[in-house]
């Protein structure tokens, strides 16, 4: 079974090189990584160049759209999603690789960096919580910053919805309609802290948007 990742990238000169070495790190590598560069101004697009890794453009700016494109250029029977600022850990895909005979999509614990040690360990904490809550209210909550699904499923729902900041939760539910969705969690994935540089309150209010099940006000059309 082929896995692609899929990272969509905007100006991310500063953390593009960690997310692709920590790839490069795998114990299962990837047979392909694809950066989709959307609409980049600096250094971003180069740096991908000089790894090797496959550089899709994207110029129509949005990270739903580069997400989508990312999707249609994947080649693998599935598709695993990370983001330009995170780091998955080297087991990452290792640990989902046997969950996808009998799932059709899949997700993990993420935990920030560049915080105080205390801090990290209690993001992971309180994630974890919150996918908890997510998983006994029946609305897994699928993050693409550590998310992997079956790829043809996903293309044939249509992708990923053109919804900024929900994009991912949302192909999630429609992933959880067509069949078994698991969390593994020894695939942890690292995310830095800028996730929360608007403040606590901002990310908890994101947060409680995703646990009313209507994220950034989108509804589903019937």
């Amino acid at each position: 079974m082929r896995i692609s990742v899929v990272i969509p990238a905007r100006n991310e000169e500063k953390f593009i090189v960690g997310c692709l070495q920590a790839l490069k790190r795998q114990t299962l590598p990837p047979d392909e990584i694809i950066v989709v560069d959307n609409g980049s101004t600096d250094q971003t697009a180069a740096l991908v160049m000089d790894t090797g890794v496959k550089l899709v453009r994207c110029p129509t700016p949005g990270v739903a759209v580069a997400r989508q494109a990312g999707l249609e250029a994947a080649t693998g029977d599935w598709v695993a999603t990370t983001d330009a600022d995170s780091r998955p850990v080297a087991g990452w895909l290792e640990a989902l690789r046997p969950h996808m005979e009998s799932c059709i999509a899949l997700y993990g614990p993420l935990r920030m960096f560049g915080l105080p040690a205390w801090q990290e360990g209690l993001t992971e904490l309180g994630y974890g919580v919150f996918l908890k809550m997510m998983m006994l209210l029946g609305r897994p909550n699928l993050a693409a910053a550590n998310m992997a699904f079956h790829r043809q499923t996903a293309l044939e729902l249509g992708g990923y919805p053109v919804v900024e900041a929900a994009e991912d939760v949302i192909l999630g539910s429609r992933l959880k309609a067509q069949g078994r969705v698991c969390y593994v969690r020894d695939a942890l994935v690292l995310t830095s802290a800028r996730r929360v540089k608007g403040g606590w309150t901002k990310f908890f209010l994101q947060q409680l948007k995703n646990l009313s099940g209507n994220p950034s006000g989108y509804f589903e059309p019937r």
